[in-house]
Protein backbone atom coordinates (compact mmCIF):
# COMPACT_ATOMS: atom_id res chain seq x y z
CA UNK A 1 0.00 0.00 0.00
CA UNK A 2 2.83 2.39 1.04
CA UNK A 3 4.24 2.15 -2.83
CA UNK A 4 1.21 2.60 -4.09
CA UNK A 5 1.09 5.91 -2.67
CA UNK A 6 4.73 7.00 -2.89
CA UNK A 7 4.34 5.79 -6.62
CA UNK A 8 0.89 8.22 -6.97
CA UNK A 9 2.07 11.13 -5.55
CA UNK A 10 4.78 11.08 -7.93
CA UNK A 11 2.01 11.19 -10.54
CA UNK A 12 2.85 8.14 -12.51
CA UNK A 13 -0.66 6.41 -12.35
CA UNK A 14 -3.03 7.12 -14.65
CA UNK A 15 -7.22 7.34 -12.88
CA UNK A 16 -10.31 6.89 -14.15
CA UNK A 17 -12.34 9.37 -12.25
CA UNK A 18 -16.07 7.87 -12.39
CA UNK A 19 -18.97 10.01 -10.84
CA UNK A 20 -22.33 8.96 -9.92
CA UNK A 21 -23.84 12.36 -10.47
CA UNK A 22 -27.74 11.74 -9.00
CA UNK A 23 -26.25 9.82 -5.94
CA UNK A 24 -23.35 12.52 -4.79
CA UNK A 25 -24.09 16.05 -6.51
CA UNK A 26 -26.61 17.34 -4.18
CA UNK A 27 -26.60 20.93 -2.69
CA UNK A 28 -27.05 19.09 0.39
CA UNK A 29 -23.69 17.63 0.77
CA UNK A 30 -21.67 21.11 -0.30
CA UNK A 31 -19.30 19.53 -2.76
CA UNK A 32 -17.21 21.32 -4.80
CA UNK A 33 -15.69 19.26 -7.53
CA UNK A 34 -13.01 20.96 -8.19
CA UNK A 35 -11.46 20.32 -4.55
CA UNK A 36 -12.34 16.55 -5.64
CA UNK A 37 -10.49 16.38 -8.75
CA UNK A 38 -8.25 18.17 -6.99
CA UNK A 39 -7.79 15.36 -4.30
CA UNK A 40 -8.16 12.68 -6.54
CA UNK A 41 -5.01 13.83 -8.77
CA UNK A 42 -2.77 13.36 -5.51
CA UNK A 43 -3.15 9.22 -6.72
CA UNK A 44 -2.29 10.06 -10.02
CA UNK A 45 -2.82 11.90 -13.34
CA UNK A 46 -6.64 11.93 -14.12
CA UNK A 47 -6.54 10.70 -17.87
CA UNK A 48 -10.59 9.94 -17.75
CA UNK A 49 -13.29 12.36 -16.13
CA UNK A 50 -16.68 11.21 -16.07
CA UNK A 51 -19.90 12.30 -14.74
CA UNK A 52 -23.20 10.22 -15.24
CA UNK A 53 -26.06 11.90 -15.18
CA UNK A 54 -29.93 10.75 -15.96
CA UNK A 55 -32.12 13.04 -18.28
CA UNK A 56 -33.73 14.84 -15.22
CA UNK A 57 -30.33 16.75 -15.15
CA UNK A 58 -30.79 20.52 -15.96
CA UNK A 59 -28.78 22.28 -18.82
CA UNK A 60 -26.96 24.33 -15.82
CA UNK A 61 -25.39 21.26 -14.02
CA UNK A 62 -24.40 19.62 -17.50
CA UNK A 63 -22.83 23.03 -18.59
CA UNK A 64 -20.90 23.42 -15.07
CA UNK A 65 -19.73 19.47 -15.35
CA UNK A 66 -18.56 20.56 -18.18
CA UNK A 67 -16.78 23.99 -17.69
CA UNK A 68 -14.89 21.73 -14.65
CA UNK A 69 -13.65 18.98 -17.54
CA UNK A 70 -15.47 16.47 -17.00
CA UNK A 71 -17.56 14.42 -19.76
CA UNK A 72 -21.09 14.22 -19.46
CA UNK A 73 -23.12 10.89 -19.71
CA UNK A 74 -26.86 11.16 -19.82
CA UNK A 75 -28.23 7.99 -19.26
CA UNK A 76 -32.17 7.63 -19.92
CA UNK A 77 -32.46 4.69 -17.45
CA UNK A 78 -30.14 3.83 -14.51
CA UNK A 79 -27.17 5.89 -14.05
CA UNK A 80 -25.75 2.94 -11.86
CA UNK A 81 -25.87 0.11 -14.90
CA UNK A 82 -23.86 2.73 -17.43
CA UNK A 83 -21.51 3.77 -14.68
CA UNK A 84 -20.94 0.27 -13.51
CA UNK A 85 -20.31 -1.03 -17.29
CA UNK A 86 -18.21 1.57 -18.11
CA UNK A 87 -16.56 1.10 -15.14
CA UNK A 88 -15.29 -1.98 -16.17
CA UNK A 89 -13.95 -1.43 -19.38
CA UNK A 90 -11.91 1.25 -17.50
CA UNK A 91 -10.33 -2.03 -15.45
CA UNK A 92 -9.56 -3.97 -18.41
CA UNK A 93 -7.79 -0.79 -19.95
CA UNK A 94 -4.05 -1.49 -19.65
CA UNK A 95 -3.58 2.77 -19.29
CA UNK A 96 -5.68 2.84 -16.58
CA UNK A 97 -3.95 2.34 -13.28
CA UNK A 98 -6.44 3.75 -10.67
CA UNK A 99 -9.83 3.53 -10.70
CA UNK A 100 -12.20 6.68 -8.40
CA UNK A 101 -15.78 5.81 -8.21
CA UNK A 102 -17.77 9.14 -6.70
CA UNK A 103 -20.96 7.16 -5.11
CA UNK A 104 -22.51 6.58 -2.24
CA UNK A 105 -23.45 3.07 -3.55
CA UNK A 106 -22.76 -0.73 -2.95
CA UNK A 107 -23.93 -1.14 -6.69
CA UNK A 108 -20.10 -0.43 -7.04
CA UNK A 109 -18.35 -3.07 -5.33
CA UNK A 110 -18.66 -5.80 -7.77
CA UNK A 111 -16.44 -3.44 -9.95
CA UNK A 112 -13.95 -2.71 -6.94
CA UNK A 113 -13.46 -6.16 -6.43
CA UNK A 114 -12.92 -7.03 -9.94
CA UNK A 115 -10.75 -4.04 -9.97
CA UNK A 116 -8.52 -5.40 -7.63
CA UNK A 117 -8.66 -8.57 -8.72
CA UNK A 118 -6.88 -7.48 -11.94
CA UNK A 119 -4.39 -5.31 -9.80
CA UNK A 120 -6.19 -1.88 -10.29
CA UNK A 121 -5.67 0.56 -7.06
CA UNK A 122 -9.23 1.70 -6.09
CA UNK A 123 -10.63 4.88 -4.12
CA UNK A 124 -13.99 6.20 -3.44
CA UNK A 125 -14.75 9.76 -2.75
CA UNK A 126 -18.01 10.31 -0.84
CA UNK A 127 -19.35 12.15 1.94
CA UNK A 128 -19.99 11.25 5.14
CA UNK A 129 -24.02 11.26 4.63
CA UNK A 130 -25.73 7.86 4.04
CA UNK A 131 -22.27 5.98 2.71
CA UNK A 132 -22.02 2.59 2.27
CA UNK A 133 -19.92 0.55 4.63
CA UNK A 134 -19.41 -2.42 2.25
CA UNK A 135 -17.49 0.66 -0.01
CA UNK A 136 -15.74 1.86 2.89
CA UNK A 137 -14.16 -1.10 3.41
CA UNK A 138 -13.36 -2.90 0.22
CA UNK A 139 -11.84 0.09 -1.41
CA UNK A 140 -7.73 0.52 -1.08
CA UNK A 141 -8.36 4.17 -0.74
CA UNK A 142 -11.67 6.13 0.69
CA UNK A 143 -11.90 9.82 0.64
CA UNK A 144 -14.59 11.21 2.66
CA UNK A 145 -15.48 14.80 1.71
CA UNK A 146 -17.18 16.09 5.48
CA UNK A 147 -16.83 19.67 4.03
CA UNK A 148 -14.59 22.96 2.46
CA UNK A 149 -11.54 21.61 3.10
CA UNK A 150 -11.62 18.96 5.32
CA UNK A 151 -11.41 15.44 3.75
CA UNK A 152 -11.09 12.22 5.81
CA UNK A 153 -8.54 9.68 3.88
CA UNK A 154 -8.83 5.65 4.96
CA UNK A 155 -5.87 3.60 3.60
CA UNK A 156 -7.07 -0.03 3.39
CA UNK A 157 -5.39 -2.62 3.92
Amino acid sequence: MLDFINRALKKEQNVALLVDGPNTLRKAFHLDIREIKEEVSKYGRIKIAKIYLDQYASDKLIEAMINQGFDVEITTGDVDVTMAIEGMEYMLDPTIDVLAFMTRDTDYRPVLVKAKAKGKKTIIVATDVAFSAALRNTADVVLIFKGKGNVETILNK
